[in-house]
């Protein structure tokens, strides 16, 4: 049996994109319409689509408004 070396790094978490979609609060069809234009970077494994969470952190973060007097 194989032996593989024992790192400190850990794999990041994957979600799927039912996962994904629950994550944001968004569509499955929604969701497979970000990964496909790239608005979501993914990992293709097969024929499923995978989005490490730190991506899915990133996409919301950059849509985030905060209010003040020059908001619309």
């Amino acid at each position: 049996m194989a032996q593989y070396p024992q790192t400190e790094e850990r794999t990041e978490y994957l979600m799927g994109v039912e996962e994904q979609a629950k994550f944001l609060g968004i569509g499955r069809t929604y969701t497979y319409r970000l990964l496909a234009e790239g608005e979501i970077p993914c990992a293709r494994i097969g024929r499923l689509r995978k989005v490490r969470r730190t991506d899915a952190e990133k996409f919301v973060e950059a849509r985030i408004e905060y209010g003040g007097p020059d908001a619309a």
